[in-house]
């Protein structure tokens, strides 16, 4: 596995075209070869920051969102969704770069044109194909012009030591699900410092794998952990996003069980707790999944969605609701929010 990465570009390159034809190829035919091919795109080596041109100052609190924005697709939605919900910092996961089924735009950039944020940007995965099998046929005949993948952070305030943190690098996707979504790459997580902040305060966006089970979620964790331990080692952090918690209960009449007791189902709770996160106060005990803008999730609908804190506060948990101004879906997972301060 990689170590973490902190070394800061202002544009992430595009992997060379001949290069993932190569992988393509390599694909279908050798799962081994993962490795070598993650090696060879520098985009993996790097995180992408544009700082904003006159950082907030510090107010002695936050109120930080998370939100799997499902490629980033609807951008002018999504800043809607961060106004309503009064986030200062955004954590974002699932966020294109230069692919088609987006718009084939550097989709957080984007975002925050003629606002006055800046963010980080880490790459996931280097996409092989146009997306899933919808997003295939939808997509027939274009190409990506990047083909870049990943988390996000957005903030108007200053953010230092910025690192990329690796959590697998299986090769999971590399072959794909279904003949589609072929990958390079692996989970990770990104992390930084909010700089002007009376002590040490981090944030961490991350994304756990969807495609396994509660034990490598766990296991995914506990990489992170080890990470924060080396940079981060008891400062106070909050982490969100997409935590993929497919085990937890999803009955309306278990829901309690999502706060009080979510490591009966996902142990992932029970190291987080052992490294003096907390989540009870930061999160509602209501599911954060959605069918989506294509239907493809049903009831019982599961809480994914997670913000846990160490070291803060927390206060005024929130669910913003994933839709735009003419109530249609812009993700299949909501937005949530919380007010963190210093103990």
């Amino acid at each position: 596995m990689r170590p973490s990465i902190n070394r800061i570009v202002q544009s992430l390159d595009a992997p060379d075209a001949s290069l993932l034809e190569e992988a393509r190829r390599a694909a279908t035919q050798r799962e081994d070869a993962h490795r070598g091919f993650l090696e060879r795109i520098p985009a993996f080596r790097a995180v992408e920051q544009a700082p904003p041109a006159h950082p907030l100052p510090w107010t002695g609190a936050l109120r930080v969102a998370a939100f799997n924005a499902e490629r980033l697709k609807n951008r002018p939605a999504t800043r809607r969704l961060m106004e309503q919900a009064g986030a200062d910092i955004t954590l974002f996961s699932e966020v294109d770069l230069g692919i088609a089924r987006s718009g084939n735009t550097h989709n957080v950039r984007d975002l925050i044109a003629d606002s006055r944020a800046g963010y980080l940007y880490g790459v996931e995965y280097v996409e092989l194909d146009l997306g899933d099998r919808d997003e295939m046929r939808e997509h027939a005949g274009e190409r990506n012009a990047c083909s870049l993948h990943g988390n996000a952070i957005v903030t108007g305030l200053a953010l230092e030591a910025p690192h990329l943190i690796p959590l697998e690098e299986t090769g999971l996707w590399f072959a794909g699900f279904e003949g589609t979504q072929r990958r390079i790459g692996g989970r990770m997580a990104l992390a930084a410092r909010v700089a002007g902040a009376p002590k040490p305060l981090w944030v961490v966006g991350t994304h756990l794998e969807s495609k396994t089970d509660a034990a490598d979620r766990q296991a995914q964790i506990r990489t992170l952990l080890r990470a924060l331990d080396v940079i981060a080692p008891g400062a106070p952090c909050v982490i969100g996003g997409d935590f993929n918690t497919k085990a937890l209960p999803r009955a309306e009449g278990e829901r309690h069980l999502l706060l009080e007791a979510p490591e009966r189902c996902e142990p992932l709770f029970a190291d987080l707790g052992q490294a003096g996160f907390t989540w009870a106060a930061a999160n509602l005990a209501l599911p954060t999944q959605t069918p989506g803008p294509k239907n493809k999730h049903m009831p019982p609908f599961g809480k994914l969605d997670w913000i846990v804190v160490r070291g803060l506060v927390p206060g005024n948990p929130q669910i913003v609701p994933a839709l735009d101004e003419q109530g249609r879906a812009v993700s299949d997972h909501e937005m949530i929010a919380v007010d963190v301060g210093f103990l």
